[in-house]
């Protein structure tokens, strides 16, 4: 039987009814109270027409009814969207178009991302404001358990990918896909007497997908409304988190907090990472200075999170195995993974670089209301293409290099971004680089890096340009260096490259 979250909280309010389980803004609300509540707002849905395979669509920061509709929705056969609250209301407006949800839930701070043409969408019966008039709609409900016993197959997210490369698809995740929750935290060292602190949005895989991991194994889950490096580190030290996950630009900006190394942290196990390249630069920082645990993630949310990882073993910061710093892991027990050249569909030798597929029972059912894109990404014999380009070593470990799109051909030379910004990352001065391809007369491309500079530090193209020659092969590195005050990123701290194409990338001659 593949367990649903609804099924999974049933059981855990049974076993550890007053155990907690999620800690918001200060209160906490055991198994049993999150179970009652979802139980209540589940039949709040129904009583507004949502029925099995309906969307409901949520627009909020974090907050602890993100997990209850989570559940409530999961209860009854519905689909809960996440709409990210970083988008224009003109985006959102597109996404609610595809979506076609029943039922809009948002908080008074993200209202004003509703445009009207939204509120009149076709199919939307009810828009509910979280707070007082929320609170009113659920006890207004019966507060019996629906009962609903989701198939496997039974589409229970629908997340809209972070739109890197342009319009958001939604991506549909099902009961089996996220079933493998608890699977991961089992894993990752958790357990019922583990505390996960969740600082990504619950609109994104990392909230909804790694948010649920220790819940699922009956651990206490400390939620955050969004991302404040001083609130991590009084969160840490409050509820004795043990695990948490963070990007590497928040990663960072906790290693520039004065005198991090005097905060309270010892509670804090494993540290885990992901959505987008550290780079064995910061990587051994964190490691000197945090010292607990590393632990890095690979997925999308095509994948429904998590698949293939690097973990605590291999993060070895010195002696042969310390290159492994610079992969992200190898393929979880669940999880076969592929490196194949595009153009041929055939696997690459080992050594060379490839295009990562996947193949597992946690992949997606597919994209919403798009067969086509659907065809394109999932080959035949359940295979995922990711779009990510990497090479696979003897013992299994992947070597991540950048999105395919990203790829430059400078002179028929491939160059990826990322082998150049990590090495940009290792100068003194450098706080966070990106590395773009320009036009140019001769070559047809050559790389361009865009840099954000230390405070009170200085450093200047020629220098940096020089940083790179004395560490990679010459065709590989920047002709040109530019620098910015900070740099584009989506929620999960992905860098939009699209948006520096757009603002740095004027040709190069």
């Amino acid at each position: 039987m593949t367990l649903s979250y609804a099924h999974i909280l049933r059981q855990l309010a049974k076993e550890r009814p007053d155990a907690p389980a999620l800690t918001f803004s200060g209160e906490t609300w055991t198994f049993a109270q999150l179970n009652a509540r979802s139980s209540q707002t589940a039949c709040a849905l129904q009583a507004a027409g949502v029925e099995v395979g309906d969307r409901v669509a949520l627009l909020t920061k974090n907050c602890a009814e993100c997990f209850e509709l989570m559940f409530a929705c999961n209860k009854i056969g519905a689909i809960l969207t996440g709409l990210n609250w970083r988008l224009s209301p003109a985006e959102i407006q597109s996404i609610v178009a595809d979506a076609m949800p029943r039922v809009i839930i948002t908080s008074p701070e993200e209202a004003h991302l509703l445009t009207p043409a939204v509120q009149q969408q076709v199919g939307v019966r009810q828009l509910i404001t979280l707070g007082e008039r929320y609170q009113q709609w659920r006890l207004s409900a019966d507060d019996t358990d629906p009962g609903h016993e989701g198939a496997p197959d039974e589409v229970a997210l629908l997340l809209y990918t972070s739109g890197t490369t342009g319009l958001p698809k939604g991506v549909m995740l099902t009961n089996q896909g996220m079933s493998y929750t608890p699977r991961l935290g089992a894993l990752w060292g958790m357990g019922s007497d583990s505390v996960n602190l969740v600082a990504m949005p619950m609109f994104h895989i990392g909230g909804c997908g790694y948010g649920t991991s220790a819940m699922t194994v009956g651990g206490h889950t400390v939620l955050m409304r969004e991302v404040n490096i001083a609130h991590i580190i009084q969160l840490i030290s409050q509820y004795r988190v043990t695990h948490t996950f963070l990007v590497p630009t928040v990663v960072q900006a906790l290693l520039e907090v004065p005198n991090i190394e005097l905060a309270d942290l010892s509670s804090l196990k494993w540290l885990m990472y992901g959505a987008a390249p550290m780079g064995d630069v910061l990587l051994r920082r964190a490691m000197d200075t945090l010292r607990c645990e590393f632990i890095q993630a690979y997925g999308m949310t095509e994948t429904s999170g998590t698949v293939v990882q690097l973990p605590p073993a291999d993060h070895v910061p010195e002696g042969p195995r310390a290159k492994l710093l610079k992969s992200v892991g190898r393929a979880i027990d669940w999880v076969q993974l592929r490196v194949v050249d595009p153009a041929n569909q055939q696997d690459v030798p080992t050594g060379e670089v490839g295009e990562i597929w996947i193949q597992s029972e946690m992949l997606m059912s597919g994209y919403w209301r798009k067969p086509s894109e659907t065809a394109e990404t999932m080959q035949p014999g359940g295979w995922l293409r990711t779009g990510d380009a990497a090479y696979l070593d003897a013992e299994g470990y992947i070597y991540l290099f950048d999105r395919y799109k990203d790829l430059i051909i400078s002179g028929g030379e491939n160059i990826y971004p990322a082998e150049i910004e990590n090495v940009l990352n290792g100068h003194a001065a450098v706080l966070q680089v990106a590395v773009i391809g320009v036009a140019h007369e001769k070559w047809g491309e050559t790389p361009r890096a865009v840099v954000v500079l230390r405070p009170e530090t200085n450093a200047s193209e020629a220098e940096l340009v020089a940083y790179t020659r004395e560490r990679l092969a010459h065709y590989k590195c920047p002709t040109s260096v530019v620098f910015a005050d900070a740099l584009p990123r989506n929620a999960s701290g992905k860098l939009l490259k699209r948006e520096l194409r757009l603002s740095h990338g004027a040709q190069f001659t």
